[in-house]
């Protein structure tokens, strides 16, 4: 079965945003106490591709991920989303071009218990004070296989469906990249990879970039490329890797 028989192809995203780092160093705290979590990472996230960020415990891969998604500040080097340059950008104006290009998935789902599934997925849209498209929101939960649970609210639904609600929100503005801490992390593996799929389906029918931190090979596995870290710096690049080569990549980075 294809990709584009799992995943209705919709109008594609203007085109997968390419997202670079150089030099990055974060530090937290000063003098002999400072945590150095990165240490002058250079890296690519290319447009249209699918790239998974491991390491162990501590090695700066939630860091990474959130200096590149303009979620943090670096302390030292330049982030820059396409041409647009990051780094010194005011807060507002940053704020602005996450909810114009990207979209956010965490392991924890983050869904208004209040509100029903439809009102969680058009969330962004209401508080950018826009007007939202019901029929693109029922079309999204369509995509995650939630059509017929849009008036629930997330505490009657599982821990995968919550999680699918979370992946409808952030696919629903059309993001150009999507950045995705453990979304796996919290499901048994057959949600999880359905999950996956929905992360890779939206690499392969619309070039949209996605960078995921996981912790679990068999979810590497499904990336173009897998990165890893290790005390803050960049030690290894693998290209479409199997889940065994990444496991013992792992394995050996924590002995």
């Amino acid at each position: 079965m294809s990709l584009s028989t799992v995943f209705p192809v919709r109008p594609l995203v203007e085109t997968g945003l390419e997202v670079r780092a150089e030099n990055l160093c974060r530090s937290y705290g000063r003098g002999r106490d400072a945590v150095h979590a990165l240490r002058g990472v250079d890296i690519s996230f290319a447009p249209g591709t699918f790239t998974a960020v491991m390491g162990p415990s501590g090695s700066g891969k939630s860091t990474l991920l959130q200096c590149v998604a303009g979620m943090d500040r670096q302390t030292t080097g330049r982030v820059h989303w396409g041409p647009t340059e990051i780094t010194a950008m005011p807060e507002r104006r940053l704020a602005q071009l996450r909810r114009a290009e990207a979209g956010f998935i965490f392991q924890s789902y983050n869904l208004m218990p209040a509100m029903t599934v439809e009102q969680n997925v058009a969330l962004p849209a209401r508080l950018a004070g826009e007007r939202v498209d019901w029929a693109a929101v029922a079309e999204c939960l369509a995509e995650v296989g939630l059509a017929d649970r849009r008036k629930e609210r997330p505490g009657r639904l599982s821990g995968g469906q919550q999680q699918r609600v979370a992946v409808a929100r952030a696919l629903f503005a059309r993001p150009r990249v999507l950045f995705a801490d453990e979304p796996t992390g919290a499901l048994d593996r057959s949600t999880g990879r359905e999950v996956l799929w929905l992360l890779r389906g939206g690499v392969e029918t619309e070039g949209r970039t996605c960078v995921m931190v996981t912790h679990d090979p068999v979810a590497a596995s499904f990336a173009d490329r897998v990165v890893l870290l290790a005390d803050g710096v960049l030690v290894d690049d693998l290209v479409r890797p199997s889940a065994g080569l990444i496991a013992e990549k792992l394995s050996g980075l924590a002995c």
